[in-house]
């Protein structure tokens, strides 16, 4: 758990410098954390969904960062960060179900905000398409993570970490396209450590699954 300091250091560094490198060394690490962590970790094939969404996340971030005003590579971000999401959502939901009452509420509110503010203040037709399918992946992954049957620390924190995620992704959708001024100083630090909560929760997962079987055995 101590080693969650590393990653967190890195965003912290990367949201000062701006320096490509740092900002995948904290999805990199985190990623190795799971993969590297205890023997439970190995048993449990879930932990590889949230690997996924950690690698998924060092492809997007290297599109968004390159990309220079280049709308295919926005595209590309997009498509990435929707794997992530993905594997948020498959780690989720096999430790758990969709809780659908929170599934109502953000597809409601989410797709309101789009329909009548965001959708508008986006031009271009494909970037637009990407965002809305984007929106979608992002509010069924916090859904699931909310119907998540764990442990109350591990769902809370996992919970918070893909809310963080999703706020973040607000944020940026305030800052880039309806120029909402003000907002983009709080991207970075709430996607790093969204990353850094996700991860804390896994492993939390993991200890305390470790400790249920050393008790047992």
């Amino acid at each position: 758990m101590g080693l969650l300091g590393l990653p967190l250091v890195a965003g912290y560094a990367a949201w000062q410098t701006g320096i490509l490198a740092l900002k995948l060394a904290v999805p990199g690490m985190c990623a190795l954390l799971l993969l590297l962590g205890d023997a439970p970790i190995r048993r449990h094939r879930d932990v590889g969904w949230v690997v996924l969404a950690l690698g998924a996340s060092i492809v997007g971030d290297t599109f968004l960062s390159t990309r220079a005003g280049r709308e295919s590579f926005y595209i590309a971000g997009i498509a990435a960060f929707f794997v992530a999401h993905v594997g948020y959502l498959g780690f989720a939901l096999k430790n758990g179900r969709m809780h659908f009452p929170a599934l109502g509420v953000l597809m409601s509110g989410y797709l309101g905000w789009f329909a009548l503010q965001l959708g508008p203040a986006i031009r271009s037709v494909p970037l637009k398409t990407a965002a809305l399918i984007y929106l979608l992946i992002s509010c069924t992954a916090l859904a699931a993570a909310w119907g998540m049957r764990s442990r109350p620390a591990v769902k809370a924190a996992y919970v918070a970490g893909i809310g963080l995620i999703v706020f973040s992704d607000t944020l940026i959708a305030l800052s880039d396209f309806m120029k909402v001024k003000g907002v983009s100083f709080l991207i970075l630090p709430t996607y790093y450590l969204a990353q850094v909560v996700v991860t804390w929760a896994v492993l939390k997962r993991e200890e305390s699954s470790w400790q249920e079987t050393s008790s047992n055995s």
